[in-house]
């Protein structure tokens, strides 16, 4: 299987790195050699793995793996859990595809341990760049593990999300296990929209932030603050809550 770390040595030095141009070089490489890989893809809820299944599932068997200790308070933890499962159980189904769902226990004091001075960064900071190595260093070691081709993650599908920064710490993970990242920018060619499609289509629950505690409260702040601006006419508010 081709290492995505070959066609990173073919680009200028200054060049862009357009992801999800590379997905699509593996996608030939794979085709050309008749070789379908099986990939080990984190996911932290049910509408980011909408469309990432409909388009990977066309050339690898997909494994999900749902290891979301960030996820706060646990009622929303299970909710996404089982919203993950339910699309996958419903996506094989409609699609005959044979997805397969993995989850890792919920254990948040390691999360907290993670991001441990780093409480009061902003979204988008250091601490969701610590979130996203916790994550995908459970994703590369498991991968390794149990001998999947790839491990990668369906969060660059999200515009909320920092896909270089999440691809960055993917690649640098695969510096420390025995195991090949897969590079992506899943929002990319309508990914997004079509993510958002799909939630519509299968009526699945999407959640109004990331997913920690800290993104949590802001999101009560946000509600709070689109309140007042309802009852204020001379309010206004460009705050988009779903994810």
């Amino acid at each position: 299987m081709i290492n995505a770390n070959e066609l990173l040595e073919k680009l200028n030095p200054n060049e862009k790195i357009n992801y999800h141009k590379m997905l699509l070089q593996l996608v030939e490489v794979w085709q050309s050699h008749k070789e379908k890989p099986k990939i080990l893809l984190h996911s932290c809820c049910a509408p980011c793995s909408t469309y990432t299944l409909e388009f990977m599932c066309q050339y690898a068997e997909i494994t999900i793996l749902f290891a979301n200790s960030n996820i706060h308070p646990e009622s929303e933890y299970l909710k996404r859990s089982l919203e993950q499962q339910k699309f996958i159980q419903t996506f094989n189904h409609n699609t005959d595809n044979q997805v397969k769902y993995m989850e890792e226990p919920y254990n948040p004091n390691d999360f907290y341990k993670k991001i441990k001075g780093n409480e009061n960064e902003p979204e988008g900071g250091k601490r969701c760049e610590q979130c996203f190595a916790y994550r995908l260093d459970i994703v590369a070691k498991k991968a390794m593990d149990l001998n999947f081709d790839y491990f990668g993650s369906t969060l660059t599908i999200s515009p909320h999300k920092n896909s270089k920064l999440i691809n960055k710490v993917g690649f640098k993970m695969q510096n420390i296990y025995a195991t090949k990242y897969l590079p992506s920018d899943f929002k990319k060619n309508n990914g997004y929209k079509r993510s958002i499609e799909m939630c519509n289509e299968y009526d699945i629950y999407r959640q109004c932030y990331c997913g920690c505690l800290y993104t949590h409260d802001q999101s009560i702040k946000g509600v709070n603050d689109e309140e007042k601006n309802r009852s204020d006419p001379n309010g206004s508010s460009n705050m988009g809550l779903c994810r």
